[in-house]
């Protein structure tokens, strides 16, 4: 009985700690996409996941444009996406975009002041405030909370996101087909298929149709991204994958 007590003890102690860590098991991990439209290569795009703590993470992503698009329009964007783990679940605390593109430069904050129940917006130093919910995602966040969750062909995921001044929610769908791809530590893998639909405009592409091919594993890691544009489509491919370590 003394032994069970013990064991019970240590259990409940490393509980917390392990519900913090399991919130963002990809420390460490780094993807590395081709991005193109229709077939040819437009640039690429680095995102990075790291965990200052057992209860902060960081995902950092990078995209640009390639020399030769650089001559029509140059693209150097950085999103910078922090959070908590809040009882073993995602909690989004800032969102950081800065853009340039072309003659186009901007900085856009998101706050995520969750346990007040506000989110506090800015732009052009223009800080506008928020009643959201504790508990909603940036877009990047909500990516890597589908990741992590157990994906079951045609089932529908959804999740709450506050992105651009806009509160909605964000549902996935599970493909019901699989597919063979060629994955950047070589062979083939098996997918299955994420097509969020979203309302605003992301990293890759315009807000509108996406699908996101994953492995058929618990990692889901991102093997290609089709987005549907006015004319034709923006596919990421992943061309280096380091694990979490």
């Amino acid at each position: 009985m003394k032994l069970l007590f013990i064991f019970l003890s240590l259990c409940l102690n490393i509980s917390t700690a392990h519900a913090e860590r399991a919130c963002m098991p990809y420390a460490g991990e780094q993807l590395t996409f081709n991005v193109g439209w229709e077939f040819i290569n437009a640039g690429s795009a680095t995102m990075t996941v790291s965990t200052p703590s057992d209860k902060q993470y960081k995902i950092h992503t990078f995209a640009r444009t390639n020399k030769f698009l650089d001559i029509f329009k140059k693209v150097r964007d950085t999103i910078t996406s922090e959070g908590l783990c809040v009882d073993g679940k995602m909690q989004s605390t800032r969102f950081d975009l800065e853009q340039h593109e072309r003659s186009y430069h901007a900085k856009k904050q998101t706050v995520f002041d969750w346990q007040h129940n506000k989110v506090l917006y800015t732009q052009n130093k223009k800080t506008d405030s928020y009643d959201v919910p504790a508990g909603h995602l940036n877009v990047i966040d909500a990516f890597f909370r589908v990741r992590s969750a157990k994906l079951v062909a045609g089932q529908t995921l959804s999740i709450p996101v506050f992105d651009s001044r806009k509160t909605y929610n964000v549902v996935v769908t599970v493909g019901k087909k699989k597919k063979m791809l060629r994955a950047p530590w070589g062979g083939h893998v098996e997918c299955i298929s994420l097509e969020p639909v979203l309302k605003t405009e992301g990293i890759f592409s315009s807000k509108g149709k996406l699908k996101i091919w994953v492995t058929n594993d618990s990692r889901h890691i991102p093997i290609k991204l089709i987005a549907k544009i006015k004319i034709g489509h923006i596919v990421g491919t992943l061309v280096d994958y380091k694990e979490p370590k």
